[in-house]
């Protein structure tokens, strides 16, 4: 059954007001967010989601917003994965992006929605393949399934709130939060200044740094030492890779978190003093 106008429209109210949250984020400087101890006693990061509705809800509960004023959440990756509609197979993970932009709304100065790969794909058009199926494809259908007619308006409506997502989340003792790196930051240049400037549509596009910065899969630690330097980090948290057992160590600096599995992890940081690689990764929990 299709939705109602109504329904449609409170969507799409959500969506514009969730833009406007992330562009008014006061802890926003350029495309990161800062976090500081005076805006935050502790930081819950979690990883990819893509759907996965049983762990959204998990996070939700473990982060618990309303009983503690001064933690914020990190959320990435929801598009693309999860249930399909019995109708015709599309894919329900937009429902998720509608939660999160609500999440937004509700708590426009402690949730923070980072961008990833595939919901550049979804701002792009980027075709994305897994397991002989194009998900943004499945995506389009589960949009359809549940808008009709009205599917390009909505799809038209969320594409301000991704284009206006945060790259990625600064915390004390130089953690940098960011769904990927970059590939071969130590043999081949990177604009930074992505992370500091108004970004134009077409940065977005495929071999642009945006794109680069959400695509990467280079965990060399030579890699990661480069790019932290040009971002002035010392600790790097990300997704984007699938983790057995929920989160990995890839090398002495990156831990990679993933929520997308039964088995998921994620991590509440504190926001005063500094904090070893040993130290943050002693700190990851399991969802379950």
């Amino acid at each position: 059954m299709v939705a109602s106008r109504k329904y449609i429209d409170r969507i799409i109210n959500t969506f514009s007001e969730a833009a406007n949250a992330n562009r008014r984020t006061a802890s926003r400087r350029g495309n990161v967010i800062v976090i500081s101890p005076a805006v935050a006693d502790e930081v819950m990061v979690t990883g990819d989601l893509h759907g996965h509705r049983r762990n959204f809800n998990l996070i939700k509960k473990i982060a618990d917003l309303d009983a503690n004023p001064k933690r914020h959440l990190v959320l990435q990756e929801v598009c693309h994965g999860g249930p399909t509609y019995v109708e015709n197979g599309g894919c329900m993970s937009h429902t998720m992006l509608e939660d999160v932009a609500a999440l937004k709304v509700k708590y426009p100065e402690r949730v923070h929605f980072i961008l990833g790969n595939h919901e550049l794909a979804e701002l792009t058009d980027y075709p994305i393949q897994k397991n002989k199926q194009m998900l943004n494809l499945l995506f389009r259908l589960g949009l359809q399934q549940m808008y009709g007619d009205d599917t390009d308006e909505v799809r038209e409506s969320f594409m301000p709130f991704l284009q206006t997502c945060p790259l990625a989340v600064k915390l004390p003792g130089k953690v940098f939060i960011s769904h990927s790196v970059p590939e071969k930051c130590d043999e081949r240049p990177f604009d930074k200044t992505i992370f500091s400037r108004e970004l134009d549509l077409d940065e977005f596009w495929e071999q642009g740094d945006v794109f680069q910065l959400v695509w990467g899969r280079d965990y060399r630690l030579e890699n990661a030492q480069a790019f932290a330097e040009l971002v002035n980090a010392k600790m790097l948290i990300s997704g984007h890779d699938p983790c057995v057992g929920g989160s990995n160590e890839p090398n002495d600096m990156q831990l990679i978190l993933d929520c997308c599995s039964e088995d998921a992890c994620y991590v509440i940081l504190p926001t005063d003093g500094e904090l070893s690689h040993a130290d943050i990764c002693g700190r990851v929990k399991k969802l379950a």
